[in-house]
């Protein structure tokens, strides 16, 4: 009965569409009841489902060009007058097509923001958060090896509060790519790669994440590779663990 009061909440959690104080306290709750990170899990795995289900009937350009000629309006009669509507439309599309563009590029980055957030809330919430479980990195990276189409390197953790726990396989919009988790202080950092080419959306270089996310995120592009650390532990932790990522490699 204690949890159904976090329950009843736990849709608004995942959005993000709940107080930045709350998040933490839904995060920290989550980790420690088995109950409601199962429900957690299911429900960040049937959000992703949907997601991936509903880009299956995404019209194609050749679709669209076919819808478009046929609505296409016939030639106006006069031609002074044709030329001022076609100057007016051909502005219109300008525009439209520049603001769809920026548009669509950022949702497209938010998305990825949010599957990225979802990953990492439906590992904590696992059950087993990790396939390979080392604290030795030359135990971790050869076990990704013939699992993702890409190699990366991991670095070296000695004189620093990070520790590794080890690692699993990921997808983001159904490419694969690798999952490292870390633990400082009883905080677990995620850290994510995929190919850069490979993501649904392109991403700007020192990209930070939307302010409702609860918790902090540095991504970068090095060697054709697309890195995300994400945590819920400070900004100075995710930054200290990104730059033993970039030296590494």
């Amino acid at each position: 009965m204690v949890c159904e009061s976090w329950k009843a909440k736990l849709d608004t959690y995942l959005d993000r569409e709940v107080p930045e104080e709350e998040l933490r306290a839904f995060d920290t709750h989550v980790r420690s009841c088995p109950s409601c990170s199962a429900d957690a899990l299911a429900r960040v795995q049937m959000k992703r489902a949907i997601q991936i289900a509903g880009k299956r009937y995404t019209p194609s350009a050749e679709f669209r060009k076919r819808i478009q000629q046929k609505i296409a309006s016939k030639p106006l009669r006069s031609f002074g007058l044709g030329w001022t509507f076609a100057a007016a439309a051909a502005a219109i599309i300008v525009v439209g097509t520049l603001t769809s563009v920026y548009l669509g590029t950022r949702s497209g980055r938010d998305q990825v923001f949010s599957e990225i957030a979802d990953l990492h809330v439906a590992t904590l919430a696992s059950a087993s958060p990790v396939d390979v479980i080392s604290t030795d990195r030359h135990t971790v990276k050869p076990w990704f090896q013939g699992k993702i189409p890409f190699a990366f390197n991991l670095p070296e953790l000695q004189n620093s509060e990070f520790t590794l726990l080890g690692g699993r396989m990921t997808y983001l919009d159904q490419t694969p790519g690798a999952h490292l988790i870390y633990d400082v202080r009883k905080h677990h950092i995620s850290v994510f790669v995929f190919q850069e080419r490979s993501l649904p959306a392109r991403l700007d270089e020192n990209l930070v994440s939307p302010k409702k996310q609860p918790f902090n995120l540095e991504t970068w592009s090095q060697v054709g590779l697309r890195y995300f650390v994400i945590g819920d532990t400070s900004a100075a932790d995710i930054d200290g663990l990104a730059k033993l990522f970039k030296q590494a490699s």
